[in-house]
C-alpha cells in the first residue's frame, strides 16, 4: 500500500462493528474499536452533525472518532483543537468558525463565550426548542426502545431571557484578598467566571440585588461569612423581594449591613460549612409568601419551586388537562413536593394520596390543601404499592428518576393512565422501558423551562393496553 494512503474498514459480526482505519503505514488493531490516532492538541476541521444532551455539538474524525465541541452548531464547519482524548471519543474547542450552519446566531450574554451556565445561547430558539425535542424523543427510541411514538408538542418559555427565580453562584476569595464570584467556567468545573447583573438567565430583581451585593459586600467581601469559598443562592419572590441564602464559612458576617446596602434584598440565611443542617435566618425579613397554582406558599431557602415560574404554569395546567374528568376518581401522585398537582385535583373532586419525602415541603403541602388530598411523608418506593388499586398515578420525581421496582409494580397493578413529569430524557427512557408493553405513549409534550440551555422538561401519557 502507498504511503499517504489512506484505508477504513468496517467490520460487523455477533452484534459487534469495528471501525479500522490504516493511514501512513498504521498499524492495524484487529478486534478493538479502533480510533484515529488523536493526541491532544491535535488540530482538526470538522463539519458538526447534531448536539448532546449536555449543548456539545458532534463531529467526527475521518477515521470514525466522535468528537464533543461546545459553542457548535448543527451544519457549522469548524476548526478545533483536542483537549483530552478518550477510548472511543474525544473532546475539542473551538478555534474558528469556518462556515456557520443555518440556525447559528450571535450570543446574547456577553459572558456566553466562557460561562458553563448556558449551553445553546448560539442558537436561534426555534432551534433550541426542536434540539429538546428531539433528544426527548431520541432517548425514548434508543434507552426506551420504544417506536412509533407520536411526534412532541413544543412548548416556548413564555420568556427566553431573565426567566429563572433562583440562581447560585459561587465566591472565591484569593489569599491576596480577591474575590471571584459566578458560575463555573465552561468544562472547568474548578474555576469560577466572574459573572456580574449581565448575565441573562435570573429574572430582573435577582440582576439587580446581585450586582447591590457585588457593589455591598465590602473589601474582600468582608460582610460575608468567612472561608475561602462560599456558595450564594438567590431566590425571587412575585413581587420582587430577594432571598440569600449563603452556605460556608463560620462566622455570620454583617448581614444587617447587607440588608441596609442591597436594595431588594429582604431576607438572608445562612448554614456553616460542612453542615446539612436546616440553614439559619440571620437578618431582614423571615418570612416571605408567593402564590404557586392558585395557592399561597412560603418561599423557603432550601425549598424547591421551579425555576421558571411562567412556563412551569403551562406545564402544570396541561397536567391538569391531560388528568381528564376526575371526579370521584382514585389519583396518586408520587414525588408531589408541596402538591400543586393533587391540591388542584382533589379540587375537582378526585381522591388523591401525595406521597413525598421531603418533610420541607410536606409542611408547604399541608397549607390550604383539599380536603381530600392527603398528603404522606414517605418514600415513593416504599408506600406506592399500598395504596393501589387506583384511577391515575401522576410521576414527577428527580432528575434521577423513580427508584427500583416502581415502574415494574406499575406494570403489575395497570392503573387505566399514567402521567409521567420529567426533567431528564435519560431517566425518563429507561423508566418507561421498565414498564415493558404494559404502557403505550399517547402523548408527549417538550416545556422549556430552561431556555439557552439543553435542559429540558417533559410530560409523558401512558395509556394502558
Amino acid at each position: 500500500m502507498p504511503k499517504g494512503s489512506v484505508l477504513d474498514l468496517v467490520l460487523e459480526g455477533s452484534g459487534s462493528r469495528w471501525c479500522l482505519h490504516l493511514e501512513d503505514y498504521s498499524t492495524l488493531v484487529v478486534g478493538l474499536p479502533v480510533i484515529a490516532d488523536v493526541k491532544v492538541g491535535a488540530r482538526y476541521e470538522l463539519n458538526i452533525d447534531a448536539i448532546t444532551s449536555e449543548g456539545a455539538g458532534v463531529g467526527r474524525l475521518r477515521g470514525g472518532q466522535v468528537v464533543f465541541v461546545h459553542r457548535t452548531a448543527p451544519g457549522d464547519r469548524v476548526f478545533v483543537e483536542i483537549t483530552s482524548v478518550h477510548r472511543r471519543w474525544s473532546r475539542a474547542r473551538l478555534l474558528e468558525l469556518l462556515k456557520p450552519g443555518p440556525d447559528r446566531r450571535d450570543p446574547l450574554c456577553p459572558h456566553y463565550k466562557w460561562c458553563g451556565g448556558c449551553t445553546v445561547e448560539h442558537l436561534i430558539y426555534p432551534a433550541q426548542l426542536a434540539l429538546k425535542g428531539k433528544l426527548v424523543t431520541d432517548a425514548l427510541n434508543r434507552i426506551g426502545k420504544r417506536d412509533s411514538l407520536p411526534d412532541p408538542g413544543l412548548n416556548p418559555s413564555p420568556r427566553e431571557t431573565r426567566y429563572r427565580n433562583r440562581v447560585t453562584l459561587t465566591l472565591v476569595r484569593t489569599m491576596a484578598g480577591e474575590v471571584t464570584a459566578g458560575f463555573h467556567r465552561l468544562e472547568s468545573s474548578g474555576s469560577i467566571l466572574d459573572v456580574d447583573g449581565r448575565c441573562l438567565l435570573p429574572e430582573a430583581p435577582i440582576a439587580t440585588v446581585w450586582e447591590g451585593l457585588r457593589k455591598g459586600w465590602g473589601r474582600a467581601a468582608h460582610r460575608l461569612p468567612d472561608g475561602p469559598r462560599l456558595r450564594l443562592t438567590l431566590r425571587g419572590v412575585e413581587n420582587g423581594d430577594v432571598l440569600l441564602l449563603i452556605e460556608g464559612g463560620e462566622t455570620r458576617g454583617d448581614p444587617e449591613a447587607l440588608i441596609s446596602k442591597v436594595s431588594g434584598l429582604r431576607s438572608i440565611w445562612h448554614r456553616k460549612a460542612g453542615s446539612f443542617d436546616v440553614p439559619c435566618f440571620v437578618a431582614g425579613e423571615s418570612r416571605l409568601t408567593e402564590v404557586w397554582y392558585g395557592q399561597e406558599v412560603e418561599v423557603r431557602p432550601t425549598g424547591f419551586l421551579q425555576v421558571n415560574r411562567e412556563a412551569a404554569g403551562l406545564l402544570h395546567d396541561h397536567v391538569i388537562k391531560v388528568a381528564g374528568e376526575v371526579r370521584g376518581k382514585r389519583i396518586v401522585d408520587a414525588y408531589c413536593g408541596f402538591g400543586a398537582f393533587g391540591r388542584r385535583l382533589s379540587l375537582d373532586g378526585a381522591v388523591v394520596v401525595g406521597i413525598e419525602v421531603d418533610a420541607e415541603a410536606v409542611r408547604m403541602s399541608m397549607e390550604g390543601r383539599g380536603s381530600s388530598f392527603q398528603v404522606l411523608q414517605w418514600r415513593v418506593e416504599d408506600l406506592l404499592s399500598r395504596t393501589f388499586p387506583t384511577d391515575l398515578v401522576i410521576l414527577n420525581p428527580p432528575r434521577i428518576g423513580v427508584g427500583a421496582g416502581v415502574m415494574e409494580g406499575l406494570a403489575r397493578a395497570r392503573p387505566g393512565r399514567i402521567i409521567y413529569v420529567s426533567c431528564d430524557p435519560a431517566t425518563l427512557a429507561r423508566d418507561v422501558g421498565r414498564l415493558g408493553y404494559a404502557y403505550r405513549v399517547s402523548r408527549i409534550e417538550v416545556f422549556d423551562l430552561f431556555p439557552q440551555t439543553a435542559h429540558v422538561e417533559t410530560v409523558l401519557t401512558l395509556e394502558a393496553i
